[in-house]
């Protein structure tokens, strides 16, 4: 008898050596999902048709589990993860563990990483140890650049497994934006600014970041205009291909967005970067004369970031490549960020 057809726990093959382990699948109680759901065979971060009215781009890009998290409550001595990949992103200025890999965290507390072998293909797994003795609520965040079918957690045999408090602030922070907003280059998920914030507020979000696909597409603003979010955070301006299109498009999203939700809290940036150029000086006064009319025309809930202002503390060490926070770019973004949603969600 194939036992895994009675006990779908028991599908999972592993190579791991953990007295009792036993895997479960997240898509099952109590487990709780945030930022990506289930589509088909297929984790995504929006609905396959909803990606397709937007571009080919954002197709390509929309089952990237950027953002994805899953949490629960044990009291396991160790946490195990099994992983189905569909397709991993591998790159020379990006960590696997960031790209590919999966990280734990216990609230506020960084717990351990899932490394992936640098070989990966489709699935890889791995264990964390973890250094307590009673029941703690964990989250494991998922890859950043790859497409996530399944995962599954492996606990100690008997150990309890709970279902995690909702998150403080349940309407989820929604943002847009490029391959930065994607959470390029963190080194690990949990690293990416958004992770970094949800963790110091408790609050839930989306990452809708297209690497070089965020061109603020009229599509793309209705989808998001439709969503039930607390705060509505975008930053494309890497990813406008000339001063001209972000002129004809900043504004215009903002209107869409605004149309709809005329009391959601819309938080506009610039490209994170402390020296800029006439263009990216230029691109910097679209998104002030895009705040300065909203606010003549009697908007109380709009806001901004210069881009210089996200990196100011770190300015020399915040880039991996010219564009790209590292982790310590990240962090920065994530206290100047996470203040102003303080300031706005107080």
């Amino acid at each position: 008898m194939d036992i895994s057809k009675i006990d779908k726990n028991f599908k999972v093959e592993t190579k791991i050596e953990r007295e009792g382990l036993k895997f479960y699948d997240i898509d099952e109680a109590p487990f709780k999902i945030y930022g990506v759901f289930r589509e088909g065979e297929h984790y995504v971060r929006m609905p396959t048709d909803a990606a397709k009215s937007v571009s080919e781009r954002v197709v390509s890009l929309y089952r990237h589990s950027a953002g994805g998290r899953v949490r629960f409550v044990t009291d396991s001595p160790y946490v195990a993860v099994s992983i189905k990949l569909d397709r991993v992103y591998k790159m020379s200025h990006f960590a696997f563990t960031g790209s590919v890999g999966c990280d734990m965290y216990s609230g506020t507390r960084y717990i351990g990483t899932i490394v992936p072998p640098t070989n990966v293909v489709n699935e890889y797994e791995g264990v964390i140890d973890v250094p307590f003795n009673d029941e703690r609520e964990y989250t494991i965040n998922m890859p950043l650049y790859s497409e996530t079918d399944k995962v599954y957690i492996g606990i100690k045999e008997g150990s309890t497994l709970k279902a995690a408090p909702d998150y403080e602030i349940k309407k989820p922070i929604v943002y847009y934006g490029s391959s930065i907003t994607q959470g390029g280059c963190a080194s690990r998920p949990g690293n990416a600014y958004q992770s970094i914030i949800s963790r110091e507020l408790n609050a839930d979000f989306i990452n809708l970041g297209f690497s070089g696909s965020a061109f603020a597409e009229d599509e793309m603003a209705e989808y998001i205009a439709n969503l039930d979010m607390s705060v509505f955070v975008y930053d494309y301006d890497h990813n406008a291909p000339n001063l001209e299109h972000y002129k004809n498009t900043h504004e215009r999203m903002f209107k869409i967005i605004r149309e709809k939700n005329p009391d959601l809290p819309i938080l506009m940036m610039t490209r994170p970067e402390y020296y800029l150029d006439e263009d990216e000086q230029a691109r910097l006064q679209v998104m002030l004369n895009t705040y300065n009319n909203a606010i003549a025309a009697g908007d109380k809930n709009v806001y901004y970031i210069k881009g210089p202002d996200l990196i100011e503390s770190v300015r020399e060490s915040a880039l991996v490549d010219g564009g790209h926070p590292n982790d310590s770019g990240f962090v920065s973004m994530a206290h100047v960020v996470g203040n102003k949603l303080k300031e706005i969600l107080k």
